[in-house]
């Protein structure tokens, strides 16, 4: 309504739509005294409050309704459309779109909706042309969709099912000859106002940067074509020159400029002689002047209107910088046997160089914010608020300095490990350095963003290989030929202290930078258990290699037939339900190993309700049944599953705060983790789609694989597991078939168990399922740390880890999308990618606080 292009952000402003102040088509259209009715998706009346006469909101994200959401629409129609006392009727009809996120493009569903808003179209258009032959007024009547749909279903990204929608207007002032086939011509949605705007005789939105469509206007004379051509010129002509300093060298000024002299002439000849063929032919040159000068015009706005923040962008971006320096300084410190961080902030605040940075930077501050000639963010705050920013920045700024002159001064920077200096890295250290660096510089080019998977799954099998050869390295060459590891302190991220010690130990009886010198587990191993240890990387390497196949996703191979196309078509739902049945079986041997009691009958009871969910809203078939068709939403059995997730959840927290009150049962702290680790894997089975359940089966699998015959036996200390953790964690967020297009977010799963849309629990469902991967392989690392030794500084180590290796990519990222946004993939590819990596810091905060939290021998930590 607007005319004008929006930023990425308001993918977030759909949530909570705040009121609508910039000029739009609908606030012209109340100025000028139009009675308007609206009926359908309530973001209308909450973008126009105050602007309908009359209107009836439905509630757009519960996309498990699209029956009921249409009817309250429809059940209007019949009395509005008898009577007489409107002039613009809205009606956004939501069941089409709600059955494409829950059932996708191919669903039974799709036909008999089309069919039934065939009809509603019908219905209207047949009421209009009895009223015409009445009041002999033409009206017109507008179809359109603001967004495609997938081959999921789902809409956000740049393919060409989700950007090309259909627009079509109807009217009888729009003259066509029998047998006249006109061909769809590609228009742009921001033409949609400007043409709505003239239609109604109403001034075209001030921001807007759509042309007028031609076809609209084409059957009026001449003299009036040019008028509305002159009006839509002259407004984005105006619009250039408040955007662009130097307007007058633009073409579609100069076009613009040349197309009103054209059409003064025009007017002289006109009033001359109205009738001549020199008059018509030098009309069809100014047409054609005008719409090539507003073709030019709006292409030309459409590049220069993305007006970016760059001052706040940049304070933002050097406070992330500082931090994550501060981070990287603070290794040796916090990957310590104490496992301690503390970054001396006072000691840098009474320091000169804080006061002459203080100064500096509120100079710069006032000169920026007195000279700005557009609006500025940083600049709006309070003087209190902005003083507040530039002294952390000048005490981080002086933090780092002084933790840089420390390094130099102790020689620490120069070296290695001087502790140790015939120490070196292992291959598996090296592997995992190069590929945490190798993803962060291939966040520089779009086309690895949009197969970001590829680079993950790269990253896995490669880890796998590398762990294959320290296996067999141990097992055939023996403890003898094992390389000396050097002190993990002094590694970076990839070490830390030797965690991982037998229990039996004294936590103060370790020296901080020496591994134990109890032999290698792998040499304890016999029978059959040396050898899974020995395939268990291979094993690992398949169940990845049939991940793959199940679901294909990013950019470029995202149309190619996967599994789990093949399943999800109706023609093989019993092996879905095969398939599912045996997924739900497998999750409850893998996890209810190390539950209680009272939780494993819950957890058997749950995934029985995951079943029946998914049964009951025609996902799967239960071996009695031939079909689906008595479906319905499945609340009741989606809250039955709820209740045994909260159930679980409540038994281990119950176990954790018994833990801290008998600090020396060791067992109950770790079976308490464990009970909730188990109720988010229950959640994540009722929340995953059926197909998606195996993607759970083989994450547990791989999980006990490398629990038994991988990190117990060859004692990888805490900050190894952790970034292996991290790895397959990211991994399996691209298996459940993910990709950095919002496109791939499963609205759907935001209301199972839901009848009413309550903003909170959609949005935490809804996230919950989006990266369940990573915050399963998060939790498992809580969970397996904690159950393998009583060492404080563990969780310590691996919440450093967790933090640092999760701020390089986002550190760099932040970097790489304010220095490319005018970029041609800036809203495509580099925008949702920050968006999915912000959400994956708030998760990884979180997580941090809970590793913390567990933490109870280290309060500094």
């Amino acid at each position: 309504m607007t005319g004008s292009l929006p930023g990425f952000i308001d993918v977030v402003r759909n949530l909570n739509s705040p009121a609508l102040l910039e000029d739009n088509v609908i606030t012209q259209a109340k100025a000028a005294g139009k009675r308007m009715i609206f009926y359908g998706d309530e973001t209308w009346v909450k973008l126009f409050p105050q602007h309908f006469v009359e209107y009836d909101g439905t509630t757009s994200f519960f996309v498990s309704d699209y029956t009921e959401v249409d009817d309250n629409v429809t059940r209007h129609l019949d009395k509005v459309l008898k009577r007489g006392d409107w002039d613009v009727l809205i009606l956004h009809y939501l069941g089409l779109d709600h059955i494409g996120h829950i059932s996708g493009p191919s669903s039974p569903l799709i036909g008999h909706k089309l069919s039934e808003m065939d009809n509603i179209l019908m219905k209207i258009h047949t009421s209009l042309l009895s009223e015409e032959r009445e009041n002999l007024s033409p009206n017109l009547l507008v179809l359109c969709g603001d967004h495609g749909m997938s081959e999921t279903g789902s809409h956000g990204a740049s393919s060409m099912e989700e950007v090309n929608t259909p627009l079509i207007l109807i009217s009888s002032a729009f003259e066509r000859k029998p047998g006249d086939i006109r061909h769809p011509k590609h228009v742009q949605q921001t033409d949609l106002a400007a043409t709505l705007a003239i239609g109604l005789g109403l001034p075209i939105p001030e921001n807007s940067v759509g042309s007028l469509l031609f076809p609209s206007i084409e059957g009026r004379p001449v003299r009036e074509q040019l008028r509305f051509l002159h009006l839509n010129a002259v407004q984005l002509s105006k619009l250039l020159q408040e955007n662009v300093p130097s307007y007058k060298k633009e073409p579609g000024f100069e076009q613009f400029k040349m197309a009103e002299r054209l059409h003064g002439n025009w007017i002289r000849l006109y009033l001359e002689e109205s009738t001549s063929e020199v008059l018509f032919n030098l009309g069809t040159k100014v047409r054609r002047q005008y719409l090539d000068a507003l073709r030019t015009l709006s292409l030309s706005l459409s590049r220069q209107v993305a007006q970016y923040d760059i001052y706040s962008m940049l304070v933002g971006t050097v406070m992330v910088l500082e931090v994550l320096t501060l981070l990287l300084l603070s290794i040796p410190q916090a990957l310590s046997s104490k496992a301690e961080l503390e970054v001396p902030l006072w000691s840098p605040v009474f320091s000169l160089l804080f006061y002459l940075m203080f100064l500096v930077l509120s100079a710069l501050h006032v000169i920026v914010c007195t000279s700005a000639e557009s609006s500025c963010y940083f600049c709006g705050l309070s003087w209190l608020m902005a003083g507040g920013v530039m002294v952390l920045i000048s005490a981080l700024l002086c933090a780092v300095v002084s933790a840089l002159a420390k390094m130099f001064a102790s020689g620490k920077l120069l070296s290695k490990n001087p502790a140790h200096p015939n120490s070196r890295w292992s291959e598996l250290d090296v592997v995992i350095l190069l590929g945490t660096m190798g993803h962060v510089l291939s966040l520089g080019a779009s086309s690895f963003i949009e197969e970001e998977h590829q680079t993950w799954y790269f990253l896995v099998n490669t880890l796998c290989l590398a762990l294959c050869h320290e296996i067999y390295r141990n097992c055939f060459l023996g403890n003898d030929c094992e390389p000396r590891r050097c002190s993990h302190g002094e590694r970076g991220f990839v070490n830390t202290a030797p965690a991982l010690q037998d229990r039996s130990i004294g936590h103060d009886e370790l020296e901080p930078h020496r591994v134990s010198k109890s032999p290698t587990s792998l040499n304890t191993l016999r029978g059959w258990e040396k050898w899974m240890a020995m395939a268990s990387p291979w094993v690992i390497l398949t169940c990845c290699r049939l991940l793959r196949s199940l679901n294909q996703t990013g950019v470029q191979w995202a149309h190619r037939p996967d599994l789990g196309h093949w399943l999800t078509s109706s023609d093989h739902k019993a092996e879905l339900s095969v398939l599912a049945a045996l997924s739900l079986i497998m999750i409850f041997a893998l996890v209810q190993r190390r539950c209680s009691l009272t939780s494993k009958v819950a957890m058997a009871l749950g995934l029985l309700g995951v079943y029946c969910y998914r049964a009951a809203i025609g996902n799967v078939l239960f071996p009695w049944q031939r079909d689906s068709k008595d479906i319905s939403k499945g609340l009741i059995e989606a809250r039955f599953v709820h209740v045994f997730v909260l159930g679980i959840l409540f038994t281990g927290t119950k176990d954790l705060l018994k833990s801290q009150v008998i600090a020396a049962d060791f067992t109950i702290k770790t079976v308490g983790l464990w009970e909730i680790y188990s109720g988010l894997v229950l959640l994540a089975a009722l929340l995953f789609r059926p197909h998606n359940l195996p993607v759970l089966v083989f994450s547990l699998l791989i999980q006990t694989i490398m629990t038994k015959f991988i990190w117990k036996p060859l004692r990888h200390d805490a900050a190894e597991i952790t970034v292996m953790h991290y790895w397959f964690g990211q991994a399996f967020f691209y298996f459940q078939g993910n990709s950095n297009n919002i496109a791939t977010v499963d609205i759907s799963a935001g209301f199972v168990g839901l009848d009413t849309y309550v903003e909170v629990p959609a949005v935490f469902l809804t996230a919950f399922a989006t990266f369940a991967g990573p915050v399963l392989w998060a939790s498992h690392l809580v969970s397996f740390l904690s159950s393998e030794t009583s060492s404080g500084s563990a969780l310590s180590h691996a919440c450093f880890c967790y933090a640092l290796i999760c701020s390089f990519p986002v550190s760099a990222y932040i970097i790489l999308v304010t220095s490319l946004r005018y970029h041609l993939f800036i809203w495509s590819v580099f925008s949702p990618k920050l968006l999915y990596e912000g959400m994956h810091i708030l998760i990884t905060a979180a997580i941090c606080v809970f590793f913390t939290a567990m933490d109870q021998t280290n309060t500094k930590s």
